[in-house]
């Protein structure tokens, strides 16, 4: 008989998250399909539960058990407006998630982070994606995915100049980056979110994966054939039975202290 999963998604208004989403919410694979957001999303599911939080208030009651986390959150300096303001949307927020993630004996934790994440970049940016893969696998989490794209290509809500540029540049020049540079071809968002999909059902099983974009690129659900029915009467999947269970236990409790999140390096 199928698995049924439920998914928990963080970032689901940004361009990856809410793709991802929408693919969940159609996929067969998933009963559920929770959200935390701090604004109501643009659609609506049977499967869908929104919860609207802001990420400083965010307590362990918010955090729905899980098959996986897919932690989309991510934004831009100009966005942001100040290095503290993203040092919270990239670094402190997909860390509060991951411990309240991992308290709840949720297993599977995967990230977008990006091409290049260096925590020793000279780079600004490299270097919080580089510090916040570090924290990540120090939290020590059952499986943990991580997923490195490189320039997202997509419709945006909002235009950004700089990453319209880029997506032109790159779509003109894609064709001539083969071999090794192929992990620096731009990619759609669209397909990135089905890559997450098929990391968590039938990704590498091991404790640390990572996925550049090349090999993000050429992900795609495989073809399942149709199973002949075993029973003559209709299963119903009662998910309200699942979440009742208790969850899996955890070797120990991730005490998560915003105080002590080492500060960045103001380089």
């Amino acid at each position: 008989m199928k698995v049924m999963r439920s998914a928990l998604v963080v970032g689901a208004t940004g361009l990856v998250g809410f793709a991802l989403v929408k693919l969940l919410c159609d996929s067969d694979e998933y009963a559920a399909v929770n959200v935390i957001s701090r604004r109501p999303l643009d659609f609506s599911h049977p499967k869908l539960v929104v919860k609207l939080r802001e990420f400083d208030e965010i307590a362990d009651d918010d955090i729905e058990f899980a098959h996986e986390v897919f932690c989309c959150l991510g934004t831009t300096m100009k966005k942001a407006g100040s290095r503290q303001q993203f040092e919270k949307v990239d670094f402190e927020y997909p860390l509060t998630i991951a411990a309240l993630a991992k308290n709840r004996g949720i297993g599977h934790f995967i990230v977008i982070s990006a091409m290049g994440a260096n925590e020793k970049s000279l780079a600004y940016y490299s270097r919080v994606k580089g510090k916040l893969e570090a924290e990540l696998i120090q939290m020590d989490f059952p499986q943990l995915s991580i997923v490195r794209p490189s320039l997202i290509t997509g419709e945006r809500n909002e235009f950004r100049f700089g990453e319209t540029v880029g997506a032109k540049a790159l779509k003109a020049i894609n064709p001539l980056l083969i071999g090794p540079m192929k992990k620096a071809r731009s990619i759609p968002a669209q397909q990135i979110a089905m890559a997450m999909k098929v990391i968590a059902i039938h990704g590498k099983k091991q404790k640390l994966a990572v996925y550049l974009s090349d090999e993000l690129m050429k992900m795609d659900m495989p073809a399942i054939e149709k199973e002949e029915p075993f029973a003559e009467e209709e299963i119903i999947f009662n998910w309200e039975r699942l979440k009742e269970e208790e969850p899996p236990p955890v070797d120990g409790e991730v005490v998560f202290n915003r105080a002590k999140i080492k500060k960045m390096d103001k380089r």
